[in-house]
């Protein structure tokens, strides 16, 4: 059941975010390997974006790769959560005195983070290129011509195997890890934090709102260069054999866009990735705290003293 509730929040979530991570992906093939001022920027900020997408391809296009992006969220953020919590039932994050332990907490959340991410490596590696393709006059990146999902995996399956579904794996995870990590290691340490003080203790949403923000924060913070890394890699024209045209790797990515773009090319679009990354966390988190608090009303823990989501005040 916690695996459940951890991805249906996170695909909630996406369908109210999903627009912003159009968003986010353009911008960061924007300019790709390019020095500044040597290319169109067709997307020069969050209303802008909105509105020249719009204007050249119609508001649905805000929705691009939404069932890939969906059914990654679910995947990722499933595992992700449903892992975290299952721990936490278990007791394994809490001391004593019920407060959750820093370095099992950050370890939970990485390595669940990460095997969220290599397995829905494939659908985000689909949706980065369904959100991606735009009109000729706004194109930006190489563009994929994928008609459906179901035609989208075939075509990639039969060009370059189960290695071509995988493409991008290494850099999926770690980007995942890292973010993870920071993401849900803030949002707990903020939650515990706030609860020391009565108006947050008795109101779950405010709660999980503001401590989601400052988890949205730090992993835009820390995740922003490897999220600009999956997306390019994972877009990329490859040949037959899974070789990139551009990129032969994470650690080659990293290189070239320092070279061509400089230390700050890393952080192309960290506006929009934070709007992004910081209004998804807060939804998807919070959505968790409700679906949780209803699990436990229907479903009760053996022993809530165990679980770091009860107060030892609350029991």
């Amino acid at each position: 059941m916690d695996f459940c509730i951890g991805a249906a929040a996170a695909m909630a979530a996406t369908l109210l975010t999903n627009p912003f991570d159009v968003l986010k992906t353009r911008t960061h093939l924007q300019g790709e390997l390019k020095t500044r001022g040597n290319y169109v920027a067709h997307y020069k900020g969050p209303f802008q974006s909105i509105a020249i997408i719009i204007k050249k391809e119609g508001i649905l296009a805000l929705q691009k790769g939404l069932l890939p992006s969906v059914l990654n969220q679910g995947v990722r953020n499933g595992i992700k959560l449903g892992f975290y919590g299952w721990l936490s039932n278990s007791g394994y994050l809490c001391d004593a005195g019920n407060r959750t332990i820093f370095y099992n907490s950050l370890v939970a959340s990485a390595f669940g983070g990460g095997v969220g991410a290599f397995l829905g490596t494939p659908l985000y590696t689909l949706t980065t290129q369904f959100q991606a393709k735009a009109s000729p006059e706004i194109a930006v990146g190489y563009q994929h011509e994928h008609t459906s999902l179901v035609q989208a995996l075939k075509t990639t399956y039969n060009a370059s195997g189960v290695r071509g579904l995988w493409k991008g794996t290494n850099a999926n995870v770690v980007r995942s890890v890292v973010g993870a990590a920071a993401q849900l290691t803030t949002f707990t340490q903020t939650k515990e934090v706030l609860r020391e003080y009565e108006v947050f203790r008795y109101s779950r949403v405010l709660t999980a709102f503001i401590a989601g923000t400052f988890g949205g924060i730090c992993q835009s913070l820390l995740q922003t260069p490897f999220d600009l890394v999956c997306v390019r890699v994972n877009n990329q024209y490859v040949d037959p054999t899974g070789r990139g045209a551009l990129y032969q790797g994470m650690i080659d990515c990293f290189y070239k866009i320092v070279k061509y773009e400089g230390v700050l090319g890393l952080y192309k679009g960290f506006l929009i990735t934070h709007i992004k990354n910081g209004r998804h966390t807060t939804l998807y988190l919070m959505f968790w705290e409700l679906l949780k608090a209803h699990q436990y009303d229907v479903r009760p823990i053996k022993d809530p003293t165990r679980s770091c989501y009860y107060d030892s005040k609350d029991i």
